[in-house]
């Protein structure tokens, strides 16, 4: 069959890998910036252990081509590790050696994996005493000089789960039985088994660049630097957001919720509409405490930031509730209103407009308003019209009085280029809104948060706005390296990192979106985005508890039935 590798032609032989043929083409590396890690045919994920044409498949009566190969038309783009779904190959490769590694070194001891920390990833360990991390790096580096080929098999799901549970691998059985497919697929060697949810590198010679830290409770592992992928990325001390992910895996033990299957059993008995009331009211307390915070220090202005879909616009409004309560005057405020006319914002390098830019807000005029209405002065607010692109000036005018309080409300809120010089501390509140979903699928394998938000915002962008599930989910790899830039850098700048996911959450979205993500066809640019939250939502037993949400919740915002938006 002849192919397209990035663009070079090639006849694939019957029982050939896509990796012997990227090996014929000269277009494997040493270094992992220029190394494929996968291939995408017609917008699905392969390993490069894939074989486009079967032996078996010539030697029938009637000659086949395999589905994806027929659907791409022979068209084979490799992924390295600059590509988000390179580097998920990557970390998957990496999870596969390093708990192997930790089996072969201490059997004994239970690993479990924690939050991705900037380039690292956070492991816990239930006996950190008699654990030596030398002897760790060392399993690792013998596993990746033996270059062990990393296939994928097929499993009847019945027999894996005996022998999960006869491995003592609990997590994993409990899992697996609410799956309703007869077969399983997942990763082996030698008495060794696991499952990561998606594709690994040919071989564990793959993981080359890498590196353990030491930590409470456990190690840190570090990925290659994203800008660099042929070095070892820093790690960066994150002490407000480490601690609002141990806030979230205390929030787990209070409500009887660690992993995907708990919340099934609280679904299935019923008693998830007490887990959405206890997790509401715990939401209430934290606004509550930071409403507390801000009228102790005095502040006359709350920053308000957060990625997309984190519930900001909710939070904002909870927050100016708990303010009332106090005897404050909330205000809210939205940066939007302080953009330029788009008309006048320059393109990237790329000819492309990058509408997440900061310098899409007039940080100038911001700067002087904030200034001018903290000295007590009458100001003139903009409205930005989204139809015109424009800026307009209704006569809008605003001044603060004793009780005052604003509340401005943006991705940039936290970008000090926003503050004036000047500023006494004590007058502004950083407040960090995102969603830090603690649970986990199963002790190796953790919910990425991301994968919450872009559920959140594809619920809501389809229920609420219109937009096809296609078109939020092709936007989302821009809005990721919008974060990345201009959000995330600044969330340690944060007074308060709040932690806006629910544990109920999952199962009540999957009633809402999971026909849809399920009709995404593997020749749509989305599919792999698609079947990337699927593979997530097949273990999640749905939940028709809509009714006992509140109005007033964060999840409201995004299915619909906010009363902030009444």
């Amino acid at each position: 069959m002849k192919l397209r590798i990035n663009g070079c032609k090639i006849t694939a032989k019957p029982g050939q890998t896509l990796w012997e043929l990227v090996k014929i083409l000269n277009l494997d590396s040493d270094k992992l910036s220029e190394r494929p890690l996968a291939a995408k045919l017609a917008g699905e994920v392969f390993n490069l252990n894939y074989v486009p044409v079967r032996v078996e498949d010539l030697c029938a009566d009637r000659p086949s081509i395999r589905r994806a190969m027929a659907a791409s038309g022979g068209e084979v783009k490799l992924l390295y590790y600059n590509d988000p779904s390179g580097r998920e190959v990557y970390t998957r490769t990496a999870q596969f050696v390093l708990f192997l590694a930790l089996e072969n070194s201490y059997p004994h001891i239970n690993a479990r994996m924690g939050s991705t920390i900037g380039s690292a990833l956070m492991i816990h360990l239930s006996d950190n005493e008699r654990f030596d991390l030398s002897v760790l790096r060392a399993e690792m580096q013998r596993l990746i000089a033996m270059d062990i080929p990393l296939i994928r098999r097929r499993v009847d799901t019945k027999s894996a789960i005996r022998r999960y549970m006869d491995a003592g691998k609990i997590d994993k059985a409990r899992l697996l039985r609410d799956r309703n497919e007869d077969y399983f697929d997942e990763y082996a060697y030698g008495d060794f088994s696991d499952y990561y949810y998606g594709e690994l590198a040919p071989s564990t010679g793959y993981l080359k660049i890498w590196d353990l830290v030491p930590t409470e409770g456990g190690f840190l592992f570090l990925f290659p630097d994203s800008n660099n992928p042929d070095a070892v990325g820093k790690y960066v001390d994150m002490p407000q957001f480490l601690s609002v992910t141990n806030e979230g895996a205390k929030w787990c033990q209070l409500m009887e919720c660690d992993c995907v299957a708990d919340l099934n059993e609280l679904t299935r008995s019923g008693k998830i509409r007490e887990l959405i009331r206890v997790n509401e009211a715990l939401h209430e307390k934290k606004y509550a405490q930071v409403a507390d915070m801000i009228c102790q220090r005095g502040c006359k202005a709350v920053m308000l930031a957060g990625p997309s879909s984190s519930g900001k616009t909710t939070s904002a409004n909870r927050l100016a509730t708990q303010l009332r309560t106090q005897g404050k005057k909330p205000i809210l405020m939205s940066l939007d209103d302080y953009y330029v006319d788009r008309d006048s914002v320059a393109p990237g390098p790329d000819g492309r407009v990058d509408l997440e830019h900061i310098n899409t807000i007039d940080t100038a005029l911001f700067r002087d308003h904030l200034k001018s209405l903290l000295l007590g002065n009458e100001v003139t607010l903009p409205t930005f019209n989204f139809l015109t692109g424009k800026r307009e000036w209704h006569g809008h005018k605003l001044q603060l009085d004793a009780d005052s309080v604003i509340i401005v409300e943006g991705l940039h809120a936290l970008n000090p280029v926003l503050l004036p010089e000047d500023l006494a501390a004590s007058s502004v509140f950083r407040f960090y809104v995102s969603a830090l979903l603690p649970l986990n699928l199963d002790d190796h394998n953790r919910i990425p948060s991301s994968y919450l938000r872009l559920l959140r915002r594809t619920v809501r962008d389809y229920e609420t706005r219109g937009a096809s599930v296609a078109h939020t989910l092709s936007m989302w790899d821009s809005v990721r390296m919008g974060e990345h830039r201009w959000i995330f850098p600044y969330q340690e700048n944060a007074d308060v990192i709040f932690n806006s996911s629910t544990l109920y959450e999952l199962a009540v979205l999957k009633n809402h979106i999971y026909p849809l993500l399920t009709a995404v066809q593997p020749e749509e640019d989305c599919y792999e985005a698609a079947r990337a939250i699927v593979k997530v939502l097949n273990y999640v037993q749905a939940a028709d508890v809509d009714d006992e949400i509140p109005p007033t919740s964060l999840v409201r915002e995004f299915i619909g039935g906010n009363s902030y938006y009444r």
